[in-house]
């Protein structure tokens, strides 16, 4: 007789360990999937420099429903009308950024020229055609088939791009003006000259502080940047006084009271005094969010150029102080992905973008507040105005995509003399 035992002992196992550093069998049913390397490129540069990004553009999307919703009510489209266009932008724009953020830096090499001959091309269309269109005295804009943009701002991002790739391609003769000079002032002096012919001087000096931007972080030496940048400045003065529009702006600017006849406000001196006069009002925390009294058809382009302003009176000190340290936080991530940057296209690049979009907010805030004369240029991801939101984070995108750690072209230390 067979005796089967009542409680069989259990065969001896263990329980797997959480994580085997061991790899498996080629045929193993077990898959581990490590979600880390899926962010392993996106590191904290990548990350900063986004959220920063998304919030000053949320905020704009914000201040632009409350600065023209009076503009948009009287122009039949609803107080929302300025909010959905410009959303309709920024819907369109950011996920635009996300995908040039994933391009390679091959690309930006190939696409460097043909990008500054086709938006110098459009521009060449808004000075020598009927198709471009005036607003201001200038004429920067462009009408195709009942389609208005601004070829001036895709000329921006292109001499990001083409600057990277051309003094990449001369950071070996940086010492020798000839290199340098001839190619950046040849091609970038001739866009310049386009935007110029058009009358928007306040881009045509955004656009020289790039150039010089891209020169100064490159690597050039300061003593060959001063002849050309005398005469940059000399010329500029120039064009401010031979323009009749400009002129009447800069000596409102030199004009102490502002005033004509007995205490009536002239009308070149009209937007900057309602511009302080909205800062004034706003005090340290502001009339409250919506609540401006400004924008009530007292001052001029409250959603664009003079936002700032609304920002100031609706949140005070406190917003304006806000926005200030959101646009440093953005230099700081500028700077961070330079710093980390393995290519000196990489690093040109993100200086000519940072030179153009922190540049650019510190002119505007510095016409609101009064330091310089009216120059008709938006506060960056905040303002109005589609082209400049797409183009802007079209620019941001393309540094999303050196930060994001691209490995695919030769380290700066390699290509050094």
């Amino acid at each position: 007789m067979v005796q089967v035992p009542r409680n069989p002992a259990p065969r001896a196992f263990s329980a797997p360990p959480e994580h085997d550093p061991r790899p498996g069998p080629p045929g193993g049913a077990s898959v581990h999937i490590h979600l880390g390397r899926v962010f392993k490129a996106e590191g904290r540069n990548y990350f900063l420099l986004l959220g920063t990004t998304l919030f000053l553009v949320i905020f704009g999307l914000v201040m632009v429903l409350s600065s023209s919703s009076v503009d948009s009510f009287l122009a039949d489209q609803g107080f929302f009308g300025g909010l959905l266009r410009q959303g309709m932008f920024a819907v369109i724009g950011i996920p635009l950024m996300l995908v040039v953020s994933r391009l390679p830096l091959a690309f930006w090499r190939r696409v460097a020229w043909p990008a500054m001959l086709i938006t110098c091309f459009f521009q060449f269309l808004v000075v020598a055609t009927g198709l471009g269109v005036g607003t201001g005295g200038n004429t920067n804009w462009l009408n195709i088939f009942g389609i208005q943009f601004q070829p001036s701002e895709g000329i921006k991002v292109a001499l990001v791009i083409w600057l990277g790739m051309i003094l990449s391609q001369k950071q070996n003769q940086l010492d020798d003006w000839k290199h340098v000079f001839i190619p950046v002032f040849g091609v970038g002096g001739a866009a310049l000259l386009l935007v110029m012919m058009g009358g928007d001087l306040g881009t045509t000096m955004i656009m020289a502080g790039i150039l010089f931007g891209a020169l100064f972080f490159a690597g050039v030496k300061l003593r060959l940047l001063v002849v050309p940048l005398l005469i940059g400045v000399g010329g500029a003065v120039v064009l401010a006084v031979v323009s009749p529009n400009r002129l009447t702006r800069v000596m409102s600017f030199l004009d102490e009271n502002c005033t004509e006849f007995s205490g009536l406000i002239s009308q070149s001196c009209w937007q900057p005094l309602h511009g302080t006069w909205a800062l004034a009002n706003g005090g340290i925390f502001g009339v409250g969010l919506g609540n401006s009294k400004a924008k009530w058809s007292w001052l001029p382009a409250a959603d664009n150029d003079y936002i700032f302003a609304v920002i100031g009176e609706e949140l005070g000190l406190i917003g304006c102080v806000v926005v200030l340290a959101m646009f440093v936080l953005l230099a700081f991530a500028f700077l961070r992905v330079m710093r980390s940057a393995t290519t000196v296209q990489a690093k040109v690049s993100t200086a000519a973008a940072m030179v153009w979009i922190i540049g650019q907010a510190l002119v505007n805030i510095a016409v609101v507040l009064g330091v310089f004369p009216v120059l008709g240029v938006p506060l960056p991801l905040i303002s109005a105005g589609g082209t400049a939101l797409l183009t802007t984070l079209v620019a941001i995108g393309i540094v999303l995509s050196f930060a994001r750690g691209d490995r695919s072209s030769e380290p700066i230390e390699a290509n050094k003399a």
